[in-house]
């Protein structure tokens, strides 16, 4: 009965591992919990302790980790809800500032970086200003390494 417990234990502890590297939102942790607490309650019981004492154990393991995978799981759940920061997804919604401009296109600094730019086409596009050095402007879309960019409003510069 011990060696089936400690056999136990350590697929128990392997499952959890494998969540930790290949997060299956709680599938894997939740059944090597399982295991490690079936696998306590079998080596304590053989050991001679007596099953009252194996089941308390089991039960305060199950405890235990049971709290720390719902945490776990809980908080990975709120990441995924963020918003991107980075790559090309990130820059959506950013703000800028023209560094140049001709009619139809110029460069931007956005997040440190210069970007080739062009106008965002919005309903009125006839009567649109054209953008001066040192406007600020909002990033509307991503075209391969060219921008979408529209004058910032008001309310956006605070």
């Amino acid at each position: 009965m011990t060696a089936a417990g400690l056999v136990l234990l350590v697929i128990g502890f392997l499952l959890g591992l494998s969540e930790a590297h290949n997060p299956s939102h709680g599938v894997a942790g939740g059944g090597g919990l399982l295991l490690m607490a079936v696998g306590l309650v079998l080596a304590i019981s053989g050991l001679g302790a007596g099953v009252a004492l194996g089941l308390a154990g089991g039960v305060a393991l199950a405890a235990v980790g049971g709290g720390a995978l719902t945490v776990t799981v809980k908080r990975s759940a709120e990441v995924r809800r963020l918003r991107v920061r980075g790559g090309a997804e990130g820059l959506i919604g950013q703000l800028g500032t023209v560094r140049n401009w001709t009619e139809e296109d110029g460069n931007v600094a956005v997040q440190g970086a210069t970007w080739r730019a062009r106008r965002s086409l919005g309903p009125d596009e006839d009567e649109l200003e054209p953008l001066h050095t040192g406007d600020r402007v909002v990033v509307e879309r991503l075209s391969g390494l060219t921008l979408s960019v529209r004058r910032a409003e008001e309310w956006e510069l605070l």
